[in-house]
């Protein structure tokens, strides 16, 4: 399974952004995703690209799917993984960022994955540390791994995605998942809209290369897929919404919402979901149309495609 092409493929010291990447390393991580999509690959004994090296996962917010994904891809690999507790950490004793990164920069880690509430932030600590960084998300910024599981999803699924007509419906604003995609699906082919209310929709997003709608019926009109977003209630510091029960009826993905989207239409959720504020259950829980534990699955199979691709790129470290 060892790719002795990955770092001529990949070329790439951090995956901080999706602008990080253009087209031929999307594919190749791809690629090397849909290999670990089998689980016989995945969990093979002789997969052990990263025997020997450390990788340490340090989330400043909660996570369950992010970094309990990155912590069994690491596993999977070989790795000896560290996933640091900040609440028990020195950080919570006032360590700044870069105090930080100058002890586990000491710790000689092969691979650090970073999830912070600052924009930024992961950017700023690979200017500090001698090994690839990995942003896990980073404030309202971006969320790369979560795009590139969301394309190999649908690419698993549907074979290919030039030309699919993508739905982004709901938080935009708050949403670093959001963006990420709306980048890696243009790169890819998609024609993108995006769907909310003005309170939640960025003032600039005319110019993110998408289509922008205020009512669901006319966003999912014709569309393939229908990518769902939390209300990110914990970032808001108004009043962005009337209430959920409101929220749900405008923009909530029901039966009758679905019905406006092609018949064969597949429903999307990066999760955590809130059940009846954005999607119903019915539709959540439903195989033929929900394609959310799907997601979960293929971001295994895409954290260990990242880290195999990223530790083969910088063997001795980046620069």
């Amino acid at each position: 399974m060892s790719n002795p092409l990955a770092s001529k493929a990949l070329n790439l010291q951090h995956l901080l952004a999706i602008s990080d990447l253009n087209r031929p390393n999307i594919e190749f991580l791809l690629d090397l995703g849909e290999k670990y999509l089998d689980l016989s690959v995945q969990k093979g004994p002789a997969i052990k690209i990263l025997a020997g090296k450390t990788l340490i996962n340090l989330f400043f917010e909660n996570s369950t799917r992010t970094e309990k994904s990155f912590e069994l891809a690491g596993r999977r690999l070989g790795a000896d993984v560290i996933s640091m507790a900040i609440a028990r950490s020195s950080v919570a004793k006032g360590e700044t960022l870069l105090d930080t990164a100058a002890t586990l920069n000491a710790m000689n880690p092969d691979l650090l994955v970073i999830r912070h509430g600052a924009s930024g932030a992961p950017a700023l600590l690979a200017q500090k540390v001698s090994c690839p960084v990995i942003n896990a998300g980073d404030g309202t910024h971006e969320h790369p791994t979560q795009a590139l599981l969301d394309a190999l999803t649908l690419r698993n699924r549907l074979g290919q995605l030039d030309g699919l007509r993508v739905a982004i419906c709901g938080d935009i604003l708050h949403s670093r998942v959001a963006r990420s995609n709306v980048q890696l699906l243009n790169i890819l082919g998609c024609e993108v809209r995006l769907v909310g209310p003005t309170t939640l929709l960025p003032a600039d997003a005319d110019r993110w290369g998408v289509e922008v709608f205020h009512d669901m019926q006319s966003g999912l009109k014709g569309c393939d897929v229908i990518m769902m977003l939390r209300l990110q209630l914990e970032r808001m510091a108004g009043s962005f919404v009337p209430s959920k029960r409101e929220y749900f009826h405008f923009y909530g993905l029901d039966r009758t919402k679905l019905d406006y989207a092609k018949p064969d239409a597949l429903v999307m959720h990066p999760g955590p979901m809130n059940r009846g504020v954005e999607i119903s259950s019915d539709i959540a829980d439903d195989p033929d149309v929900s394609l959310i534990t799907r997601q979960v699955e293929t971001g295994v199979a895409m954290r260990m495609a990242i880290l195999h691709g990223l530790a083969d790129a910088n063997p001795g470290g980046v620069s």
